[in-house]
């Protein structure tokens, strides 16, 4: 195997390897009201996830991919170094927060991490500006509409079943979140594992493999899908607590409201081509379901936390991604 094949192989490993820490960093999104509910025991709930995770691809275009690809670095700029340096300075922000039980953003680490190289390779001009303002502003719009949506539903089923006896509604809602963790698990590996196609799309275009035109091809995207899928199945039971009960304490009925409300932003956001992040949409949507029973069950000290882990993400990922496109050029060049 020639050296300039070898590295090839060795990035795409990087990235999947990238797509296998977002499932397993991200797995508490998808899980983490049906388990906080007792719906379903977190095996099962995990294994659920990920299948939902897997067969995704069914169900989306690739807006997303070619944002990531094309929307936040220009094409010109990419290199071998440059996607090693995304790579791991979104892996490396993954590992820590992981290891923290920060429920941070995978996505917006990956989108740090690219900015990081692609600007030490060669600076601000590089930067692609209209899609990063869409999707900087996704860091304050999904968490904010999931939360609406979610206070929303919250206020039109606890009106729906208002005379309802309390264990038919809890079964109902029981049964309900079911569909509602299947779409939200839908809506993930939907948005998520297209930003690792994305990135694996532009590295072969970069290296002329994709026949002049960017696409991203089919063994891209089913390998991805099982990256996620298979990172889901490992899951991140120090995130789940943190997002399943530290936040606020749900019921069934809180939980369906939750999950339906972060599926519907990420199914809008995804159809638009928006890398949002799935940890800041079920974190808006879980304190929405909190504050519409009293602004006191939200544990406001834990959603600051998250907050704050949100805005420090684009910029530490940023960093370390600028310092392994350094380090990078000692091997990849």
């Amino acid at each position: 195997m020639d050296h300039a094949l070898l590295i090839l192989v060795f990035l795409i490993g990087v990235a999947l390897l990238f797509d296998f820490l977002n499932g397993l960093h991200d797995a508490a999104n998808s899980i983490a009201t049906i388990v906080a509910t007792r719906v379903l025991p977190p095996i099962y709930a995990v294994g659920w996830a990920a299948f939902f995770n897997f067969i995704a691809f069914l169900f989306f275009g690739l807006q997303v991919a070619d944002t990531i690809g094309r929307g936040i670095i220009s094409p010109d700029v990419i290199s071998d170094q440059v996607i090693f340096g995304a790579l791991m300075g979104a892996i490396s922000w993954n590992v820590i927060t992981w290891l923290g039980g920060i429920p941070s953003s995978s996505s917006h680490a990956l989108i740090g991490g690219l900015l990081g190289a692609g600007i030490a390779k060669a600076g601000t001009s590089a930067v692609v500006i209209a899609g990063v303002l869409k999707t900087v502003g996704a860091i304050f719009m999904s968490p904010a509409i999931g939360f609406l949506l979610a206070l929303l539903l919250v206020l039109i089923v606890s009106w729906l079943f208002a005379k309802a006896n309390p264990n038919f509604a809890d079964r109902v809602f029981r049964g309900l979140q079911f569909v509602s963790a299947s779409a939200y698990s839908l809506g993930h590996g939907g948005n998520d594992a297209q930003k690792t196609m994305g990135i694996i799309a532009i590295l072969l275009y970069s290296r002329g493999m994709l026949g002049g035109e960017f696409h991203v091809p089919f063994w891209v995207v089913i390998t991805c899908q099982a990256a996620i899928a298979l990172g889901t199945l490992f899951g991140g039971w120090k995130i789940v607590h943190t997002m399943g009960s530290r936040i606020t304490r749900l019921s069934p009925q809180q939980g369906f409201c939750a999950e339906t409300g972060g599926a519907i932003t990420l199914f809008a956001a995804t159809s638009m081509g928006i890398p949002v992040s799935t940890t800041h949409t079920i974190t808006g949507a879980i304190v929405g379901v909190g504050a519409a029973k009293r602004v006191s069950a939200v544990r406001w000290s834990v959603a600051r936390s998250i907050v704050t882990a949100w805005f420090i993400t684009m910029p530490a990922a940023a960093a370390i991604g600028a310092l392994f496109y350094v380090l990078g050029g000692l091997f990849l060049t």
